[in-house]
């Protein structure tokens, strides 16, 4: 049963920014809507594994193995700071030619599902969270968990393509400015790198 409760806290949680919002942003920034669009599909798609992780009780293990979430957080911290690396090295590579123009689809969508699939803190989230909507004694907690992730994944798209939406609407004064550009490579490298020492510096 799909509560206003959940949605509302979904909504909450969704919209807060962090490493998906900035892939998605970022994507949109560089290459247009459509680059945003797949960076949003892409950073839904990363859900699945937490959700997967979850139903096979691989989360349980991973809350309690040290060991395990460790190796898969350093996982994550090494590709955040890859990507830093990446975007200081070679910047946003805004271009004034159109949305479509040069975007290769998967490789879009392969970066977007690698941030979102090697965050652990998404696979706790999903063991500590959605149980906690579904309620005692449900006769198939099962099929509850499954539309309660399949409505989380379809809120983290929306929002996510709107992040781009809007990412996109600045990208024309962006590209007009090559000081806005630097200034936009650093920042974005810099927010990277930050996401990947808060993970690297978080517990369980």
């Amino acid at each position: 049963m799909i509560t206003m409760e959940f949605l509302l806290t979904t909504l909450v949680v969704v919209l807060m920014p962090g490493a998906g919002v900035l892939c998605t942003v970022a994507a949109a920034l560089a290459q247009g809507r459509a680059a945003g669009f797949y960076a949003a599909l892409g950073c839904t798609l990363g859900i699945i594994p937490h959700l997967l992780a979850t139903v096979l009780g691989l989360a349980a293990i991973m809350h309690t193995s040290a060991v395990v979430f460790q190796l898969v957080k350093f996982a994550g911290v090494a590709y955040l700071l890859y990507l830093a690396w990446m975007t200081w090295k070679n910047g946003l590579q805004l271009q004034v030619s159109g949305d479509a123009a040069g975007i290769r689809p998967l490789a879009v969508i392969g970066r977007a599902f690698l941030v979102n699939g090697l965050n652990p803190k998404l696979s706790l989230f999903f063991l500590a969270f959605l149980p906690q909507f579904i309620p005692p004694g449900s006769p198939s907690p099962f099929a509850q968990l499954l539309l309660l992730s399949s409505v989380l994944m379809a809120m983290t798209f929306a929002v996510f393509v709107c992040y781009g939406q809007l990412a996109h609407g600045f990208r024309r004064v962006i590209m007009a400015s090559p000081r806005v550009q630097n200034g936009l490579r650093r920042g974005f490298a810099a927010a990277f790198a930050g996401l990947g020492v808060q993970l690297a510096i978080s517990g369980r």
